[in-house]
């Protein structure tokens, strides 16, 4: 049964990773500006923001849960961090101070799921609201710019070769991983997906895994928050709108169930990259967002179909 289910997911990222090289030759042959060394690396870098949130999620959907907060935890902890540089506080300071609002952030839903017993969609629903409503009430609605000069400069830096977004979101991928493949907590982390009353009862804190997951979530929105300031060198409290379902997207294709127990970061990463070069590939061919959104939603539903009757 172990072997049939390696084949199985073995099976499905060749799938998706042809799917990914379609797609590229597609808009390859349709425009002549989709294989650009620029267009390439504005790819991967709007990609590096959804695959920091979307490895969060992975996390997430492991356990069997959902987190629909991701968005305004990246929104309100890049406001905060951005009004904190302008009122002179230094930027690593900043930094450090949004990357831990944020993990509390993730952390109270957890609590709250956990503890409470709660439904994670009803939760994060919740607060996905609050956080949001919490981030336009500090910010007047309004956005924050010219925040920090060398801050911004920093996160540029390395735009000349690999840029600095890219290089973030794939150590927090590779480190996702070691600590899925090698470590405990990963192996928790399928285990409480797969079946988290036996989880329990075989002596394993499932509120602790669970309640590190969201937290873990949460860091990982406020991560890339931080990109995304760097990127664009402002707060925008809609910031991260419609990121949770890009992050549920991307492990959906990627194979993770829905369901729990079954994920993989790998998989994410190739989702991202899917999501985002359909988006850039349908931008530049001028086609309008809103069937952006449309293709997006259907790929979420082919995914889920997929899904179900593989694990048949």
């Amino acid at each position: 049964m172990e072997k049939i289910l390696r084949n199985s997911n073995f099976t499905r990222k060749i799938g998706i990773i042809a799917s990914l090289l379609v797609l590229s030759l597609l808009f390859t042959i349709l425009t002549d500006k989709f294989l650009t060394i620029g267009n390439l690396l504005n790819v991967l870098q709007q990609a590096a923001i959804n695959l920091c949130v979307a490895v969060g999620m992975t996390f997430v959907i492991i356990t069997g849960g959902i987190d629909l907060s991701v968005g305004s935890v990246m929104a309100l902890s890049g406001m905060l961090m951005a009004q904190m540089m302008a009122a002179g506080i230094p930027p690593i300071a900043a930094v450090l101070l949004g990357l831990a609002i944020g993990t509390g952030l993730g952390a109270t839903n957890g609590v709250l799921i956990a503890k409470l017993q709660l439904q994670p969609f009803l939760i994060t629903l919740g607060t996905m609201s609050a956080y949001r409503g919490i981030t336009l009430i500090i910010s007047n609605g309004l956005p924050v710019r010219s925040f920090s000069i060398p801050f911004v400069n920093f996160m540029s830096c390395l735009n000349g070769s690999v840029p600095l977004p890219i290089i973030i979101s794939l150590i927090l991928a590779f480190a996702a991983m070691f600590v899925m493949k090698y470590k405990k907590f990963g192996q928790y982390l399928f285990a409480v997906g797969g079946n988290e009353e036996a989880t329990r009862l075989s002596g394993i804190n499932t509120h602790k895994i669970k309640i590190i997951t969201y937290a873990f979530s949460g860091f990982t929105s406020s991560l890339a928050a931080v990109i995304f300031l760097g990127r664009l060198a402002a707060a925008d409290p809609q910031a991260g709108s419609g990121y949770e379902m890009n992050a549920i997207a991307a492990a959906a294709i990627g194979g993770a169930s829905l369901a729990g127990g079954k994920g993989s970061i790998v998989g994410t990463i190739i989702g991202c990259l899917i999501l985002q070069t359909l988006n850039n590939g349908l931008t530049l061919l001028n086609v309008q967002s809103f069937y952006q959104t449309f293709a997006i939603g259907i790929i979420v539903i082919v995914a889920t179909i997929i899904d179900r009757y593989s694990a048949k």
